[in-house]
Formats: structure tokens, sequence, C-alpha cells
């Protein structure tokens, strides 16, 4: 890992519990607070839709799918580039996709630089809407509905048909982008408490950083898996589901770690 030399000089051994639990809640009010930045967060750039607007689904979804070892901010600023260009914002219709072929798709999305690797990228965006228009007819809205709009049911369903939802239905992504639904739209999305932490890079540093995972951890083939299950663990007898602390880890490691103020924990 790039960051793994910074680690060793503060790698935690045993951290108790109590300590990681009331960093966590610093960082949390840290961020809240304005503290950490994060006054916009990647996914804010969008489209002035309403909330269960269809298209905003499917903006969102169709990002999501290629946010993925890449700059966030500027993934969405594309997309929100190509959506603003009225002759192209055919792009987040699936079905509109699917009869107008890859090559017409291909480019839109690398001329607006949504697609960096013009073949799996668009392949990837093009079997997505192939995907959305097999099981939803053409409509997100459709396949939340036909999983009660419960979000564990939802996130099986996908996975369960990962090659129809390439990237969308990986770990980190599918829990994302369940929890950017759950909070960017209107619909009567349940069960957000079933959501994990998006295992990225920054949360998988900052868990490194706070003394929940080891550098060893951390580098193992399955550490998005760990660091899954280490925060269900730790995080079970608290306030907050998993995903409740994305935000504030993802942005700590961003920064690079600032001090954390721990005073802010002193009332509780």
């Amino acid at each position: 890992m790039s960051d793994q030399k910074e680690f060793q000089l503060v790698k935690f051994t045993n951290r108790p519990t109590g300590e990681i639990v009331r960093d966590v809640l610093a960082l949390h009010r840290m961020w809240k607070s304005g503290a950490l930045g994060g006054e916009h967060m990647p996914e804010d750039v969008h489209p002035d839709l309403p909330a269960d607007s269809p298209l905003l689904l499917h903006y969102l979804t169709l990002g999501m799918c290629l946010n993925y070892q890449r700059n966030s901010y500027k993934l969405w600023e594309a997309c929100t580039s190509a959506y603003d260009t009225e002759a192209d914002r055919w792009v987040f219709d699936p079905m509109v996709v699917c009869s107008s072929g890859e090559d017409q798709l291909r480019e839109v999305l690398v001329r607006h630089r949504i697609a960096l690797q013009p073949n799996k990228h668009v392949g990837n965006w093009y079997r997505l809407c192939g995907g959305i228009v097999q099981f939803g007819d053409g409509d997100v809205r459709n396949i939340l509905k036909q999983n009660s709009y419960d979000i564990d049911l939802v996130r099986s369903f996908i996975q369960e048909n990962r090659k129809f939802f390439p990237y969308l239905a990986g770990n980190k992504i599918c829990n994302y982008w369940l929890y950017v639904l759950w909070q960017y739209t209107s619909l009567p999305i349940s069960n957000k408490e079933a959501l994990t932490v998006a295992p990225d890079t920054h949360v998988i540093n900052a868990s490194v950083r706070l003394g929940l995972l080891s550098i060893d951890d951390a580098a193992a083939s399955n550490a998005q898996e760990r660091c899954v299950l280490a925060w269900d663990d730790i995080l079970k007898n608290t306030s907050f589901a998993p995903i409740d602390i994305h935000t504030p880890l993802w942005l700590w490691s961003r920064l690079k770690f600032p001090s954390i103020d721990v005073s802010l924990t002193k009332d509780r």
C-alpha cells in the first residue's frame, strides 16, 4: 500500500476498543462541525432532479459503477458535464443506451472523460444498462420495488446477478451505492442498518491508523472483508450503523489524518 511506511510509524497493537470508539465518535463530530471539510462530497454533484426521478437514480447508479480506483470528484463532475449536454444526456437512459450500441456510448463517455478505459469502462456501463433493462424493464426503481426497497434484499439480488451489474455488485460499491440512493432519493428505502462500511482505500487506511486493522490486514487479499467484519463488530453496541462512519473516515484519510479532537466526546 502507498501509505505503508507512514502507518509503520503509528501502528497500534491490541489497542483498546473503547479508545477506538472514542476516536470514531470524535471524528464523526469533527465531520459534522466541518473540521474535516467535506461540505461537498463527490456525489453531491448531481443534476437538480426530483428525488423520485428515474433519471436521478440512473445518473447515480451508472456513475457509481465506474467509481473505482479513480478521483471520485472528477468522475461525478464528468457525469454532470454529460448530463448538462442535452445531446449526450441519453447515456443515463438504459433503454436508449441498449438500443444505441457501445460505439455511440463510447464516443460520449470518453469525450466527457467518464470512461478512462474506452473498452472496459464503456463495456461495464453498457452491460449494467442491459441488467437494468432485463431485470427492471429499464428502470432501477423496479428492481428496488421487486426487492421491497429493503437494502439487504436489494444488495443480495445485485450480488447474486453480478454478471449483469459489473462493479456495482462489489462489496464496496454496492454498499455505498445503496447508501447514496438512501441519502439522495425519496424512495422508501429501508434497513439502512444492513449497510456495511464501504471499504475503499481511504476507509481501510483510516482503519489501520485507528488501530482497528493491522498493516498485514490491510495488505491481505481479503482486506475489504476484514475491514467490514471489524467495523461491524466494533460498532455493534453503539448508536452507529457502520455506513454512518464512512464519510468521516474517508475525509480524515483524504486530509492525511489531522489530529483527532477527543475533547468533543467529553459530554457523553
